[in-house]
């Protein structure tokens, strides 16, 4: 093997391991680190709780783990608030306030609690909730979700130009907390007439949504807004 050779192969594997390392950064939130990151901003205003499908009479593991995510976020000081965020998507109950009623019940104060009731996307659930936050007069804001979902939304941090940290859950944190939730009356958050989102949209409209259309649709209609004001008070 000629020594040129040898440094080509050097210098590819150098590249490739950067390359993945760049990737890492840029796409992978680590829980830990974010935390370390966190405890130094603490508190935020306010965190937002991404929704998930409820089930009927039970008490969903998915559910049940974010809300008592923001739990131990708001007990232990990471946070002042909670918004969280979730329409009636392929369940007929609203999952926002069917968060809010599990919250109340682990003794989470209502006046802390916020709905944001119009997301249908992961996606949508970051981007309402930051315009509700700010709406509210909160300014530091953490996105408290699973570290594959976090990940997931980094980009959307970037492309939609939004103030924001991650909270991702820490199981390790999680398990301290000697909590049970029991199912609820959720009979306030039932949607009548409800029209699952797979039978409102085709696959590629979906799939649009999970990466942010409505988003952009949403941000391009704000922005007209605002030239619209901004031209009448010249």
């Amino acid at each position: 093997m000629s020594k040129k050779f040898i440094i080509i192969i050097g210098v590819v594997t150098l590249l490739t391991f950067s390359s993945c390392e760049a990737y890492y950064h840029l796409f992978y939130t680590n829980p830990s680190i974010c935390f370390k990151e966190a405890s130094l901003k603490k508190p935020y205003d306010v965190i937002i709780v991404p929704g998930f499908p409820n089930d009927s009479g039970k008490v969903n593991m998915i559910l049940a783990e974010r809300v008592k995510w923001a739990y131990y976020l708001y007990k232990n000081g990471y946070t002042k608030n909670i918004i969280f965020s979730g329409s009636a998507v392929h369940t007929p109950y609203i999952e926002a306030k069917v968060m809010r009623l599990l919250a109340l019940q682990i003794g989470i104060k209502d006046e802390h609690i916020f709905m944001e009731t119009k997301a249908e996307h992961t996606t949508e659930n970051l981007y309402y909730s930051c315009v509700l936050a700010q709406n509210l007069g909160f300014n530091s804001i953490a996105f408290a979700t699973e570290p594959a979902q976090a990940s997931f939304m980094k980009p959307f941090k970037r492309k939609f130009k939004l103030k924001l940290d991650f909270l991702p859950v820490l199981t390790d944190s999680l398990l301290t907390l000697k909590i049970q939730l029991k199912p609820i009356d959720e009979s306030s958050a039932f949607v009548l007439n409800f029209v699952p989102l797979n039978q409102r949209e085709g696959v590629i409209k979906s799939l649009r949504g999970t990466r942010g259309h409505r988003v952009k649709k949403e941000i391009r209609k704000a922005k007209k807004i605002n030239r619209q004001k901004t031209h009448l008070n010249k």
